[in-house]
């Protein structure tokens, strides 16, 4: 299957949430043919998730793993940490007190 580039998935994915009424925003505009992308979920109670993408070294599937989760301060600093690493990252931040963020939907992988 052929990579989607970054800013085209980060649309859809916008557009996803949006009609299911979740918030969301680019913090950080990346590369749009192949940057990185970083979804950082909040609960807007000072607790936070951040997520990439990866491969399951069982299947080899593409998933989202959880690169940190924890206080939104900790969570913020290690996105902060792989901003510097890679300038070409996208971080999309989203809003929602349930934590949804659709990211096991199908197509989001």
């Amino acid at each position: 299957m052929a990579r989607l580039a970054a800013e085209f998935w980060v649309a859809a994915y916008l557009a996803r949430l949006r009609l299911a009424d979740i918030a969301a925003y680019v913090v950080k505009r990346g590369e749009a043919g192949a940057g990185a992308v970083l979804v950082k979920s909040s609960t807007l109670d000072g607790q936070a998730r951040a997520f990439q993408r990866s491969f399951d070294p069982l299947s080899g599937d593409r998933v989202w793993m959880v690169l940190a989760e924890g206080d939104e301060a900790s969570v913020d600093a290690v996105i902060g940490r792989q901003r510097g690493r890679d300038p070409d990252i996208w971080v999309i931040e989203v809003e929602d007190r349930q934590g949804r963020t659709l990211l096991d939907e199908v197509g989001l992988d």
